[in-house]
């Protein structure tokens, strides 16, 4: 391990959670606005649903780590919520079973320490016209509907309310967006940098409105190494100098 040591934010879910670094991506983001505050840990994995989750929780999040992550932010639902298919093979799980591993990978998340906060992700909708015509003579048939979307996500918040966790409504806030099925997506359900840019902004709004002590918003949370030095750029009176430990307007968007 490298030192100093900082606050752990933990991205923990299927490929919306293991793409987040491509493509304009909003962990790519969140990386950039928590820079010398937080160590971003990825643990995404590709095409997994909830009950995979569940076989690996305890090797990703061991309950008696030396340090515990500060911040796991959790997205599964996207996998789960595909239709059936008649071999009984593939990612779909039931509704009722998908309610129930979320919980289970709630409270496992909660036990890991007093200060160990946590948000869910839901199911973002998808553009059925797009994930329609990709098909692929390697799959079969891929049932995505915003239907089944929408039923998983508003479990997903319910089940957030009543554990209290906090929840970003990626269903709601993409339906917000004027051509989300247009600008949203790379291929009518993984992320586009556009698509990415919504997630981020309702991350950081949860992070800023949450009570919790300490706050874990970046602008509360301190820079590493921020004091001054005379080895900083010198300023135009030519006898102080420049600290550019929090400059931030290199930013194309000058996120809150």
């Amino acid at each position: 391990m490298v030192g100093p040591v900082r606050p752990q934010f933990v991205f923990f879910g299927s490929s919306i959670v293991q793409l987040s670094f491509s493509n304009g991506g909003w962990g790519a983001i969140l990386a950039d606005v928590y820079a010398r505050k937080a160590d971003i840990l990825l643990r995404g994995y590709y095409g997994w649903n909830s009950r995979r989750a569940l076989e690996v929780l305890d090797l990703v999040f061991p309950k008696d780590a030396a340090i515990q992550p500060s911040l796991i932010i959790t997205y599964f639902g996207g996998n789960d919520s595909m239709g059936p298919h008649p071999s009984g093979l593939g990612p779909h799980v039931p509704l009722p079973e998908y309610i129930e591993n979320m919980r289970k990978i709630a409270i496992h998340l909660k036990s890991l320490s007093d200060s160990t906060r946590l948000i869910f992700l839901t199911c973002p909708p998808v553009d059925e016209e797009r994930v329609n015509k990709n098909t692929s003579e390697f799959f079969s048939h891929l049932v995505r509907t915003n239907e089944l979307c929408q039923t998983y996500s508003e479990a997903c918040v319910k089940l957030c309310q009543e554990l209290d966790v906090k929840v970003v409504d990626l269903f709601t806030a993409f339906k917000k967006r004027d051509n989300w099925t247009i600008d949203c997506f790379t291929d009518g359900v993984h992320l586009s940098a556009e698509g990415s840019k919504i997630v981020a902004a309702e991350i950081l709004k949860v992070l800023k409105e949450a009570e919790w002590k300490p706050s874990l918003h970046w602008k509360s949370m301190p820079t590493e190494f921020s004091e001054d030095s005379p080895y900083d750029l010198v300023a135009a009176d030519g006898k102080t100098t420049l600290n550019p430990s929090d400059w931030t307007f290199h930013r194309a968007i000058q996120w809150d």
